[in-house]
């Protein structure tokens, strides 16, 4: 038997602005919040245990040193990779340079606080 990835958490300075940009780009929902601050967030159908791995926005005033050990891809599920970056960049995610050639046929961006993802081109189909 193999072990599935239920939840990422990530520590954030606002966990209600990233969890609001997440949302959005994920089509996820709220699904819970703890005393300590976090928001749990995820697919509205399915929440914790189903099939796509929930985000957890935990609250943390800890400075981020360098870059990033682990980082999302996401990929469209409903329309080409131009207009997905255009929507991303819209809900307000920045183009990071983290040493691109321009030949990649991903982009590389950052949420609101600046944690680096890159959109990938090829379609997916939604879950």
């Amino acid at each position: 038997m193999a072990c599935r990835i239920s939840e990422l958490v990530i520590d954030v300075a606002d966990p209600d602005r990233l969890a609001a940009f997440w949302s959005e780009v994920l089509g996820y929902v709220e699904l819970g919040r703890e005393d300590d601050g976090s928001i749990e967030i995820g697919p509205p159908d399915a929440g914790f245990g189903g099939p796509q791995p929930t985000l957890v926005l935990s609250p943390s005033s800890a400075p981020r040193t360098g870059k990033l050990r682990l980082h999302i891809d996401v990929n469209a599920t409903d329309r080409d990779q131009d207009a997905e970056l255009e929507r991303l960049l819209a809900l307000g995610a920045t183009p990071v340079d983290v040493g691109q050639t321009g030949t990649e046929n991903w982009h590389v961006l950052a949420d609101p606080e600046g944690n680096e993802f890159c959109l990938l081109r090829t379609r997916l189909q939604p879950l």
